[in-house]
């Protein structure tokens, strides 16, 4: 870049930038602008710096005795299986939580272990974070199976629940077809009101209970904290077999998912919260994608949906490459699905520890590798590179500073009036060629969001793509931006008429 450009951008200081773009906009009244257009420019005056609060979600706890369908009601109100359900009772012992939403109301449902009155061992750490997570609630799900009838276990998780003074929603679960439903009658004697017939695996009455859920849970939450974010979302990324879960098992430093030659082991989603360098992430293991989408049959097709699902879900993804083996056309489609998806970027070369060596077909091997990644990663040439062992877990520590960077960039903001002030540089130093005897200009220029930073410019004509990589080139210069994909959107104007 030319470093006379950058200091002129760097001397003007931020309340003439500021001036200059203000100027800018109120030209823009001159010219056609929708609604949308408006937005645009509204979000542009948000402060970069403040603080963004997530809402302090309403919290729903699941409680019940072991093996009446709690986890199974919990994957019916998600609408996918996250929970794992099994007729064996005590699968679940941990509380875990879920975000999940009902009529577009957000709210995190809270799945516990079965609660059992005076439990020894670890059944008793179940019924104690049972207890926590009524405790931590603003309503309670009490779920009780309708075919069995009210129980003394039932009866002892009744005084528990009144002790709390929190609302409790009677859950007659089990209640497959409308000739049971007299079943559920016999749960009034619980004396906690009206008791919901519902089938869990079924799907039935289940939306007539989440209706009555909103009416009960409070907007805000009472209970749970306002927070800024949360755990960065790191997913781990690549074909069949590179690694994805060595390299999972070797972060937490357990064996959280099975690892074996075969390649397509992995095919749901793996969450797991890793504390990496004092920082808390959640990597989330994904199925290696082994062909095109439209091509997959089965498993694998199913396979390939839930990884693209957990690719939106996630902030930064981890693409790893097997070192040993020539880069191919799947590796450079998953990275094409990483830039489509709008994701924070990093490049994982796995298996360094088998081109360690000073054999000649080592060095041969990294030589090739230099030339593929020339070639074929040229378009991400952006994305920070490490070199690491899943299996051994060499130079792993390399990988936080990595994933720092590219959500640092991910998350980066350039004030309005800076921007300006580059798009007014690079015209006068390269205007835009006349196309049809026009000359396009741009008029204003503002970051709509970040999260992959997204430009839009507001021009009077269309604007070449080359020209557009070249304001984006212009920026990575001048920004950085390393480790996250840049948008450059234009909205093309026309003077008002008098």
């Amino acid at each position: 870049m030319n470093p006379e450009l950058a200091d002129r951008l760097a001397a003007i200081d931020e309340a003439t930038a500021a001036q200059r773009a203000s100027a800018l906009r109120a030209g823009l009244e001159e010219y056609e602008l929708d609604d949308e257009d408006l937005d645009i420019l509204d979000a542009a005056t948000d402060d970069p710096d403040a603080i963004q609060y997530l809402p302090a979600l309403p919290v729903l706890a699941i409680v019940g005795r072991p093996n009446v369908g709690k986890s199974a009601l919990v994957n019916r109100i998600l609408g996918r299986r996250e929970a794992v359900v099994q007729d064996t009772p005590g699968v679940t012992r941990d509380r875990v939580n879920y975000k999940a939403e009902w009529n577009e109301r957000r709210f995190t449902l809270v799945d516990t272990g079965g609660w059992e009155p005076d439990a020894k061992g670890i059944h008793a750490a179940v019924a104690a974070q049972a207890e926590i997570a009524i405790d931590l609630a603003d309503a309670v799900l009490f779920v009780v199976d309708a075919m069995v009838g009210p129980t003394a276990t039932d009866e002892h998780v009744v005084k528990l629940l009144r002790s709390t003074k929190k609302p409790v929603i009677l859950v007659a679960n089990k209640v497959d077809d409308i000739r049971q439903e007299p079943e559920a009658a016999s749960l009034w004697s619980l004396g906690l009101g009206q008791p919901w017939p519902v089938s869990a695996v079924h799907g039935r009455g289940v939306a007539d209970l989440l209706d009555h859920v909103l009416t009960v849970l409070p907007e805000v939450s009472a209970v749970a904290k306002e927070q800024v974010g949360g755990p960065r979302r790191v997913a781990l990324l690549g074909r069949p077999n590179v690694g994805k879960s060595s390299l999972l098992n070797r972060a937490a430093g357990e064996e959280r998912v099975v690892v074996h030659d075969l390649a397509g082991t992995t095919r749901d989603p793996v969450d797991e919260q890793i504390e990496l360098a004092g920082r808390v992430w959640t990597f989330v293991d994904t199925a290696g994608i082994r062909r095109r989408m439209n091509l997959a049959q089965g498993a694998d097709f199913y396979a390939s949906l839930r990884t693209s699902a957990a690719l939106e879900k996630a902030e930064v993804a981890v693409v790893l490459i097997d070192v040993t083996e020539p880069i191919s056309e799947q590796d450079v489609r998953i990275i094409e699905l990483v830039l489509e998806s709008g994701r924070a970027l990093v490049l994982a070369f796995n298996k360094w520890d088998l081109l360690d060596s000073d054999d000649g077909l080592e060095r041969e091997r990294r030589r090739y590798l230099e030339r593929e990644i020339e070639q074929d990663l040229a378009h991400v040439a952006w994305a920070p590179r490490v070199n690491i062992s899943a299996k051994t877990g060499r130079h792993l520590e390399k990988l936080v500073p990595a994933l720092e960077l590219a959500l640092q960039s991910w998350d980066t903001r350039i004030p309005t009036g800076k921007f300006n002030a580059l798009l007014a540089e690079l015209t006068a130093e390269h205007p835009h060629p006349v196309r049809g005897g026009k000359q396009p200009r741009i008029l204003f220029g503002t970051q709509a969001s970040s999260r992959p930073p997204t430009f839009v410019l507001f021009t009077t004509g269309f604007l070449d793509p080359q020209y557009r990589r070249f304001i984006t080139r212009r920026l990575r210069e001048l920004y950085g931006f390393e480790g996250s994909p840049i948008i450059v959107n234009m909205r093309v104007r026309e003077r008002r008429k008098r």
